[in-house]
């Protein structure tokens, strides 16, 4: 049986996401807006590509901002009120929340920081990760571009997702037990946490969320269409938040 995976993606509030990306929206001004516009189209473009990819069955955004809210509830995600524990005791919440209906359910942690994010991507790291599972792996993650931390956490049916993001998180998820997935998947792996990562990102191709914002500092925005999903017209384009003509 092919494995499906449900994602739980946590988003901080605008004001505190992401601050070492400050003034990477508007050339080193700073300005809190365009930085919240920036960050907003980080996880609009990535939960778009969750929504898009046809390994995941759900997505459950855990965030407290009620533009987040809004913005990717429009693209089909399910979203939840942040209960305040921090990034992995949030992660933990939302897998309890999705385990509690379905005690069968294979889970996943998904960073939302990865513009770059292909819906096949995805799907190639969930079938990996299937391959794992039936070697009798139970938890296995992506680590990020440099190696050190962790984009995607994946845990098999039945078995407890133990997050362990922060610094450092590819080395305590490995400690934890977790195998790492074989594969190159560069949009999966580049998370964008400082400038560099975001023209790192821009050079692999980002969502047009993220492009836009990008673009606004020569010119005025593009018209947002997530990566991999439908053209307008499409009998699933409401699913990646394309209106329907």
């Amino acid at each position: 049986m092919t494995l499906r995976v449900d994602l739980v993606v946590p988003v901080k509030p605008l004001p505190r996401a992401k601050t070492r990306l400050r003034g990477a929206a508007d050339g080193g001004v700073g300005d809190l807006d365009a930085h919240q516009r920036l960050a907003l189209a980080l996880a609009r473009d990535t939960v778009a590509a969750a929504v898009a990819a046809t390994a995941v069955r759900h997505v459950l955004v855990i965030s407290s901002d009620p533009a987040v809210a809004m913005e990717v509830g429009a693209l089909g995600a399910e979203v939840v009120t942040d209960p305040g524990r921090r990034l992995n005791g949030a992660l933990r919440h939302g897998a309890a929340l999705l385990r509690s209906r379905d005690p069968h359910a294979a889970l996943g942690a998904l960073q939302a920081d990865l513009p770059a994010l292909r819906p096949a991507e995805l799907d190639d790291a969930v079938a990996a990760a299937a391959v794992l599972f039936a070697a009798g792996a139970t938890r296995a993650f992506q680590p990020d571009a440099p190696g050190e931390g962790t984009t995607l956490l994946l845990v098999a049916p039945g078995h407890d997702l133990d997050p362990h993001f922060g610094r450092g998180s590819a080395a305590r998820h490995s400690a934890s037990g977790a195998r790492p997935l074989p594969g190159d998947r560069p949009g999966l792996r580049r998370d964008v946490d400082t400038a560099a990562d975001l023209d790192d990102a821009v050079a692999l191709g980002v969502g047009t969320w993220t492009r836009a914002v990008v673009d606004a500092r020569h010119g005025p925005p593009a018209t947002p269409h997530p990566p991999g999903c439908p053209p307008p017209g499409d009998a699933v384009a409401r699913r990646c938040g394309t209106p329907r003509t």
